[in-house]
């Protein structure tokens, strides 16, 4: 933690309970270790192994941005993993050791990203490739954690190389592959030098986008973006057949080969197939939702995973071959969570095109509300938890039921620029909206009908975030347009106003409700008076980035925020000190919540993750 203050030295860590999360966008990033009871996977930054029995998750924290991809080796002893960085700037590969779950070496080389790895299969070399601005292939000796040699990964008329896998016997032989070019590579280690040859493949040109090679290393198969697998015998370097002749709708995305010679495959569209002989028959075919991005086998293949970039992860058997659904996550950034009142069993998140209720204890998915290419900014249960109220980016409120999803009404044109903040009275009778616009809306809730009671136009930027007190009476609204207004929503008025020079992200009354905490983009967390307004004290929030998200506990005694800097904090009310921080995110913390009854801080981010802590001194 490079960018802490001292005294944030001195706090304590937040233990990480679970992430819900997996970044599916990985080409083969999802893979099962070879003793068959783990399953590791990126998420953001960190690399996540869960064990496949106990569900228990370990994380490899190391990588300073996104991981790009994750390699295990034959043995299983170590984990490779590579991660994207900005332009020009060195991208690292960091080597894991498995069983103690700890770093071993940082291998820098590569510039801007690491596009793929391979180990080869005794443990002997490690072989990495560069992104496209890059363009280089390195061998690494994993004993020494040295580079051994390197050499452009194309010829300079070939594309982009995206995919590099290791021979299946031999330490000295590897296979890379791309945007029409398949080059099979030999390391010459006393002169230090890699021999590429490139296969031919006759009148055909293709993009290829997934790879595997034989057991026996005589053939290995390639799939292709236009929908077809090529088949090239690694001796002679020649394509020796190629089908099927109806091609895979979206590209063969994913390759698994089977000691039968049987090949799955994985396309672009979501279809998991399997394929015999050498004009590749489909003989049985499964459906999965998003593309499907990796394919991994358990043991000799009696079971395999799949992964998707809709970012679900699937368990199938092969006999049966039927899919189970065994992760899911969302896809999008998450834009906010709640608990119901007074239980913390379950919480609610919400993210581009739905709605998602979550089992808090089992971390597993019970409920999704699908609203197609819309954006939904916030969410609140009302009180008697008898529906769901959620803010949607095309100018509507929309209710659910909470156990069905069923749709209970729409409010239509709430307001016109949508609708980025909601909240409910405790009497399930109001709710106020705040809008792009700065409008503050409150609507009147009957059995059948929904009326505007009253509209309060003094934001001029967009309402970030509404908290309304315990008496029904009154409500506090944040904007990015600098202030914090305080509104008697009887009468319609406002009562008190707060100015900043700061985009207001979060507001929380405090319990006693005569002070008010705010935070945003001027990264300090301010104390105010509720009664006149006035600013009692002003904290440094993060040395980084806004603050997006806080909440306090029941009691006032605590409160944590999260922002930008991807840190969760625990602060001591009073003191205005921090006693706890969470690191794990990698993506921007956009809101976060500490659950009724104080077990968990559940806090949610922009690269999809939700992230379970557990509430210091909770048992």
């Amino acid at each position: 933690m490079a960018t802490a203050t001292p005294e944030e030295r001195a706090a304590g860590g937040l233990e990480l309970q679970a992430a819900i999360g997996f970044n599916g966008h990985v080409a083969a990033g999802l893979i099962c270790h070879p003793d068959n009871k783990h399953l590791l996977y990126p998420l953001g930054c960190t690399v996540v192994i869960q064990d496949l029995a106990s569900k228990k998750q370990t994380f490899l924290h190391g990588h300073t941005n996104n991981v790009s991809c994750v390699v295990v080796s034959r043995s299983g002893n170590y984990v490779a993993s590579g991660q994207v960085t900005f332009m020009g700037f060195k991208a690292d590969i960091i080597l894991w050791d498995f069983q103690k779950k700890e770093l071993l070496a940082r291998l820098s080389l590569h510039k801007g990203k690491i596009e793929g790895l391979a180990f080869s299969p005794n443990d002997l070399y490690l072989v990495s490739l560069g992104g496209r601005d890059d363009g280089s292939v390195v061998v690494w000796n994993v004993s020494k954690r040295e580079a051994v040699c390197g050499s452009p990964a194309s010829a300079r008329s070939a594309g982009n190389v995206t995919i590099v896998e290791c021979s299946a016997c031999r330490d000295e032989m590897f296979v890379t592959a791309g945007s029409e070019t398949i080059r099979v590579w030999e390391l010459d280690l006393p002169n230090r030098k890699l021999r590429p040859t490139e296969c031919q493949t006759g009148q055909l040109r293709r993009v290829i986008t997934s790879l595997q090679i034989a057991d026996d290393d005589n053939y290995f198969y390639v799939g292709t973006s236009t929908g077809d697998v090529l088949k090239v015998n690694t001796r002679n370097k020649l394509m020796t057949d190629f089908g099927p002749q109806k091609k895979f709708s979206l590209g063969v995305t994913a390759l698994l080969l089977l000691k039968t010679g049987d090949v799955i495959i994985g396309t672009g569209e979501g279809t998991v197939a399997l394929c015999k002989g050498s004009n590749y028959r489909v003989m049985k075919n499964i459906q999965v939702h998003g593309g499907v991005t990796s394919l991994t086998r358990r043991g000799q293949g009696h079971q395999f995973f799949v992964g998707t970039k809709m970012c679900q992860i699937y368990r199938v058997n092969y006999t049966a071959f039927k899919e189970e659904l065994i992760t899911t996550c969302h896809s999008e950034a998450v834009h906010d969570i709640v608990f119901p009142f007074g239980t913390s069993d379950l919480f609610a998140t919400c993210s581009k095109d739905d709605i998602r209720v979550w089992h808090t204890p089992e971390h597993r998915e019970l409920l999704r509300i699908v609203i197609p290419n819309m954006t939904c900014y916030a969410i609140e249960f009302m009180r008697d938890g008898k529906s769901i109220i959620s803010a949607w980016n095309d100018g509507k409120i929309r209710a659910f039921m909470p156990e069905s999803g069923r749709e209970m009404y729409v409010i239509n044109n709430a307001h016109s620029r949508g609708v980025t903040a909601i909240a409910a009275t405790s009497d399930c009778k109001r709710i106020v909206s705040g809008g792009g616009e700065g409008q503050v809306r409150v609507w009147a809730i009957g059995e059948k009908t929904r009326k505007l009671e009253g509209v309060l136009k003094e934001h001029i930027s967009a309402v970030s975030c509404i908290k309304i007190k315990k008496n029904d009476k009154e409500c506090v609204t944040a904007s990015l347009d600098g202030t914090c207004i305080i509104w008697d929503i009887g009468r319609f008025t406002r009562k008190q106003m707060i100015l900043a020079n700061t985009l207001f992200k979060c507001v929380c009354y405090h319990p006693e409700e005569y002070q008010l905490i705010t935070s945003g983009t001027d990264r300090r967390i301010g104390y105010w008076e509720v009664y006149d307004g006035s600013a009692i004290r002003d904290l440094e929030g993060s040395l980084s980035g806004s603050i997006n998200g806080m909440d306090i506990t029941s009691d006032g005694a605590y409160f944590v925020t999260g922002g930008d800097d991807h840190l969760v904090k625990m602060w001591d009310y009073n003191e205005g000190t921090v006693t706890h921080i969470g690191v794990g995110h990698s993506g921007n913390i956009t809101r976060l919540k500490i659950c009724p009854g104080n077990k968990y801080i559940v806090s949610v981010s922009a690269d999809g993750a939700i992230l379970l802590w557990k509430y210091p001194g909770c048992p």
